[in-house]
């Protein structure tokens, strides 16, 4: 039989963390049943240690998403490890992931201190004590425990086997080999792999797992070379995302697994045609955008321009595709709905894109999809998501917009008032600015008495034609406080209001 690879996402985890914000627990645990849809095997939920709202989100998804195993990170600490347990004891299956670093460098920059030891040889000895100490912890909590062996692609290599034999014999399930920095290359990622097979007189009691880092651009390329000498769990994230240059993107090892078996000999339990659904809900819960030229889940994966390409594709789409855009999921035709659709047509095109509400949420939705409809006359799929993200809020709307009036001339500033409901309160303000967009979020600070850092402003058109919903991100920091607002509308002036705004509310609800 083929043998299965485990598929380990840490797109909540490793993802989020390098992404510029923090989700919340009920926006990670959205993407978390989409993972499940996936059909990943295990999913990081997060951090717990590392802040009350991580340890809230590892708890939610633990109790709520069936299917995968949860898994918490911890360094090789008792406390962290203690806190991990806890947020994971309502998991059906669950998993903690620990370890530290293991290469010199590591050793050196973070263990300096006299306590781990004067020498270097005491304080590797130190290292490979905390490791077996902080897998004997955890296993208190759990069977399945993880240890990775950070920076192990730049490691000693026999202190690396030495690290891995023990933690293995004190009861380590997985051991991971992180190419922490992006540093190595496929053919050595893949000869150290084989060494730990042939020098680790225990691993088969062990499956090894690969993380890699994009930093050289081979993140995927190491994972894969790890599959072919003897891997059998990856570690990535949906699009890539992820520390630096961002981890292994998991659509495409696994299609790189589907479409080359006759190569790699091995499968997945992925659902290949969520693909496209997941890769959308990350970048939008994220605030970023997916290059058209990505591979696998880009706009333009599956686009032909050349005459060669398309008299081939036309004649054979195997000639230029070694996929099909279907197995990705990607919308076989875009549905358009009119204002006379009903709520019905609207409701069922919803469960198609893979969305349901209760009935006062679709209420709320068809209210706002009705004005968008009388605006520019034909809603698209885009249009739908879009409106879906601007209308369901996952924190509490602190300010509302309430209504806003922009005044722009060539050569003049440009004057926007705008009114805001706060509870029960409304209140309103006129401010100047250079160009409408700088004189409506002035307005809007001076009304809530909060002005953050802009460091991002993006708009993006979701469809074309001068009456395209319009979509923008933006960037808010305070304090040391950095968080994502979007907001949507046929006015470009006015969905930048509501991204800011919704910005607003994310300080407030973290503050």
């Amino acid at each position: 039989m083929t043998e299965k690879i485990v598929v380990f996402d840490t797109t909540l985890r490793d993802g989020e963390q390098a992404a510029g914000t923090r989700l919340g627990p009920r926006e990670k645990l959205k993407i978390a049943m989409q993972l499940a849809r996936l059909g990943v095997n295990v999913i990081e939920a997060g951090f717990p240690c590392s802040s009350p709202k991580d340890f809230e989100a590892v708890e939610l998804i633990a109790e709520e998403v069936e299917g995968p195993t949860i898994c918490g990170l911890t360094r090789a600490l008792a406390g962290d490890i203690d806190i991990c347990g806890k947020a994971l004891a309502k998991a059906p299956r669950s998993r903690i992931h620990t370890g530290l670093g293991i290469s010199d460098i590591h050793i050196a920059g973070k263990f300096r201190d006299d306590k781990y030891g004067k020498t270097f040889g005491e304080k590797k000895a130190r290292t490979l004590q905390m490791a077996v100490e902080a897998v004997k912890h955890a296993k208190h909590y759990t069977n399945d425990v993880e240890f990775y062996a950070e920076d192990a692609g730049r490691a000693d290599r026999d202190y690396l086997f030495e690290v891995i034999q023990a933690v293995i014999e004190a009861g380590a399930t997985v051991v991971n080999i992180p190419d922490t920095t992006g540093y190595t290359i496929p053919a050595q990622f893949g000869a150290l792999i084989r060494d730990i097979q042939s020098s680790v007189t225990n691993i088969k009691d062990a499956i090894i797992s690969v993380h890699c880092h994009d930093d050289l651009g081979m993140a995927v390329a190491n994972t894969l070379a790890g599959i072919v000498n003897g891997a059998r769990q990856v570690e990535g994230t949906i699009n890539g995302i992820g520390e630096r240059a961002g981890n292994a993107a998991i659509e495409e090892i696994v299609m790189a697994i589907h479409t080359r078996r006759d190569f790699f000999q091995v499968d997945t339990d992925i659902e290949t045609k969520e693909f496209y659904r997941t890769s959308r809900m990350v970048a939008d819960s994220l605030g970023m955008t997916i290059p058209p030229n990505k591979a696998i889940i880009g706009e333009n994966a599956f686009a032909h321009s050349s005459g060669i390409h398309v008299d081939g594709v036309l004649k054979g789409r195997e000639t230029y595709e070694i996929m099909k855009p279907e197995d990705i999921g990607f919308p076989q035709s875009c549905v358009v709905l009119t204002a006379r659709t009903g709520r019905h047509g609207v409701r069922h095109r919803l469960e198609e894109l893979g969305y349901t509400f209760s009935s006062d949420k679709l209420n709320q939705l068809y209210q706002r999809f009705l004005k968008v409809a009388d605006k520019k006359q034909e809603v698209f799929d885009e249009d739908l998501i879009a409106i879906i993200h601007d209308e369901i809020h996952t924190i509490p709307e602190t300010f509302q917009l309430d209504y806003l009036h922009a005044i722009s001339e060539t050569g003049r500033p440009s004057k926007v008032s705008v009114r805001l409901r706060m509870g029960n309160k409304i209140k309103e303000h006129l401010a100047s600015g250079d160009g409408p967009v700088d004189a409506a979020y002035k307005a809007i600070s001076l009304v809530v008495n909060i002005t953050p850092k802009l460091s991002r402003y993006e708009i993006q058109a979701l469809t074309s034609g001068t009456e395209a919903m319009g979509k923008v991100t933006v960037k808010l920091e305070k304090e040391g406080m950095k968080v994502i607002g979007k907001g949507a509308s046929t006015d470009i002036i006015e969905a930048s209001a509501k991204a800011y705004i919704d910005g607003l509310n994310k300080l407030v609800a973290l503050s």
